[in-house]
C-alpha cells in the first residue's frame, strides 16, 4: 500500500492506494497537479500515466473510494452521492472504473474544492 496526500483549495486529505499496477504507476508519477472536474460528489481529472489493461471494473463504489477510469486515463475521487446514486446514497459511477484506493478519514468537504480549481497529489511517507 502506498500513501498519497491530496491538496485542494479547501484542505488536505490523506489516501491509501492499493498495490495494483495502476496505483503503482500513479504513485510513481507524483507529484502531479491538475484541474478538477466535478460531477455530483465526484472529482475526476486526467493522469499522466499510460495503462491499457484495466483490472476489475465496477460502477458501484463507497464514499471515499479512489478509482481509475481507464477509458480516458482519469483518476476519480468519490466523496458522496453521484447523479446515479440510489436510495442508499452510495456513489455510482456513470462509467466502469477500477477501484485503486480510498481516502483515510472524512472527505465530504471535497464538495468545496471547486470545479476547474487545482488539485495536487503528492507522495506521502
Amino acid at each position: 500500500m502506498s500513501r498519497i496526500r491530496i491538496k485542494t483549495r479547501n484542505g488536505e486529505y490523506t489516501a491509501e492506494l492499493d498495490g495494483s499496477d495502476i496505483s503503482n504507476a500513479i504513485w510513481l508519477s507524483l507529484p502531479f497537479t491538475a484541474s478538477i472536474n466535478m460531477l455530483g460528489c465526484q472529482i475526476y481529472f486526467e493522469m499522466p500515466v499510460d495503462y491499457a489493461e484495466p483490472e476489475q471494473l465496477v460502477t458501484k463504489l463507497e464514499v471515499g473510494d479512489i478509482a481509475y477510469w481507464p477509458k480516458v486515463g482519469a483518476l476519480c475521487i468519490f466523496f458522496g452521492p453521484t447523479p446515479l446514486s440510489g436510495d442508499d446514497g452510495l456513489p455510482v459511477s456513470r462509467y466502469p472504473v477500477t477501484k485503486i484506493g480510498r481516502i483515510l478519514g472524512e472527505c465530504s468537504s471535497m464538495e468545496y474544492a471547486g470545479d476547474r480549481q487545482p488539485i495536487t497529489l503528492e507522495k506521502s511517507f
